[in-house]
């Protein structure tokens, strides 16, 4: 288990600058300069305020001039990241395919993280995790299939639906997560995928419903994290499509 806590660890520093790409990308900002400062008072931090996840605790969540909160989401993304890198690793190991693997679901989260942080979607973001889905796997000709299955899948849902609703159900951006999901599972978990990504969603939608009277709940977070899920269970999954489909 060594590697895969060195993996952890590695996952962790990359979830630090995740976190950058996060708070700047979507404004158009760089995100190499200026360093990192506090977004209230814009004070530089000195090296040992950005240690991830210890910091944060350290300095009891407040910016260690001005005192004001510092969100949460820093150390959630520092620590989901960390557990990414694990996963990824323990279950492929580390060679070019655990490598695009990677690639395609850390940019497929920065997309949910800023799809829920700002309710939109980058096209770079959006392009970034399907480009790489296609290179996870010796078999990009089956992968590039199942990815255009999913796309059509996903249109004809998104115009029945739209119908329904007279509004727009579903972007181009969750269209491209669909594709992404069809890329690494193939159809049967694909579809296991979304419906796990539906029961995500349920308990959040009622919440954002009632808390705070918002219909709109960004569903790529929720589809990343049914991709996720069965991805990393995919046996558990496959076992139980075939209990009660074949």
């Amino acid at each position: 288990m060594e590697m895969e806590f060195m993996a952890f660890i590695f996952g962790i520093l990359i979830g630090s600058f995740l976190n950058v790409v996060i708070l700047r990308y979507p404004k158009g900002e760089s995100i190499a300069y200026p360093a990192s400062h506090c977004p209230t008072c814009k004070t530089p931090l000195k090296w040992w305020h950005n240690i991830p996840i210890i910091s944060w605790i350290f300095l009891k969540g407040k910016c260690a001039f001005c005192n004001e909160k510092i969100s949460i989401q820093y150390p959630l993304v520092e620590l989901f990241t960390g557990f990414l890198f694990f996963a990824v690793y323990h279950k492929m190991g580390f060679d070019v395919f655990s490598l695009f693997t990677l690639l395609s679901f850390v940019s497929l989260f920065v997309s949910g993280m800023i799809d829920l942080k700002y309710k939109e979607i980058s096209y770079l973001m959006n392009v970034l995790p399907i480009t790489f889905a296609f290179l996870h796997s010796p078999n990009i000709l089956e992968t590039f299939e199942n990815a255009l299955f999913f796309i059509g899948g996903a249109v004809l849902l998104r115009d029945y639906v739209s119908v329904l609703i007279k509004k727009e159900a579903m972007g181009e951006g969750d269209i491209l997560v669909f594709a992404t999901i069809g890329a690494f599972l193939g159809v049967k978990l694909g579809l296991m995928a979304i419906f796990i990504s539906a029961l995500y969603a349920i308990i959040p939608s009622i919440l954002n419903r009632f808390l705070k009277n918002d219909l709109e709940l960004p569903f790529i977070p929720f589809l990343f994290l049914g991709l996720l899920s069965v991805w990393y269970f995919d046996g558990y999954f496959l076992h139980l499509w075939n209990t009660f489909y074949e």
